[in-house]
């Protein structure tokens, strides 16, 4: 069966485009022109993965993404946010508010398909059945894709759990911000850090006390604290 694929913008030729490419790449596509419409198909069919414009009309990409990150049914399902190079801010509160990826327009809808290739492909391999990940106060349950923070269930997008799984998994060992980039968001070429510190930033607010295993190296990246 394909996997539906829900492409928000409301720019007919930007959704034709994108239909054809997605089709031609065997995705099923779902299409949306305003906001409104992209939360009923995202609750009603559920798709596998959102391309979400942010410039939209009435219910804009960010409200969207809000409301379908608190809504349980449709809080897992990754985002990639299409946003102007002129909107940095947006594309920061974006990231804040649980995007995956982003895409800047004008974008190569070829290099859109690779990037929707690789965030999948990312969801699917954290399915894969291994062994438990756990430390005191924290458990990382890898085949459920669940984490839990003193026996407390918290919800974290695909993006995020593959972020705090691979740290854990390389605990004692800094991770630079680019070798984050590579590994977690499938980047050959890294060219913005800020994607990392962002994700970094609401996971720790996610885990809460459990946040203490992340440690911030300054000026390199990132460290899972090794257990004493």
């Amino acid at each position: 069966m394909k996997q539906k694929i829900l492409v928000v913008d409301d720019e007919p030729d930007a959704l034709e485009i994108l239909a054809f490419k997605l089709k031609e790449a065997g995705y099923a596509p779902l299409l949306a022109k305003d906001g409104a419409r992209a939360i009923t198909l995202a609750r009603d069919e559920r798709p596998a993965l959102i391309v979400l414009d942010l410039m939209l009309p009435e219910v804009d990409g960010l409200e969207v993404c809000k409301i379908l990150r608190q809504d349980p049914g449709t809080s897992g399902i990754p985002i990639i946010m299409l946003t102007a190079r002129a909107t940095e801010m947006d594309r920061v509160i974006g990231l804040e508010l649980g995007a995956d990826d982003y895409v800047t327009k004008p974008f190569s809808p070829r290099e859109l398909v690779l990037r929707i290739k690789k965030l999948l492909g990312r969801v699917k391999a954290s399915e894969e059945p291994v062994a438990h990940l756990r430390f005191p106060l924290l458990e990382i349950d890898v085949p459920k894709h669940q984490v839990n923070v003193a026996g407390t269930v918290v919800s974290l997008t695909a993006t995020e759990f593959k972020l705090l799984e691979l740290l854990a998994r390389r605990r004692g060992r800094v991770q630079t911000r680019d070798r984050l980039l590579q590994d977690v968001w499938g980047y050959d070429n890294p060219i913005d850090s800020r994607t990392v510190d962002t994700h970094m930033r609401r996971l720790r607010e996610k885990i809460g006390q459990a946040a203490d295993y992340l440690e911030t190296i300054r000026g390199v990246g990132y460290r899972f604290k090794a257990e004493d």
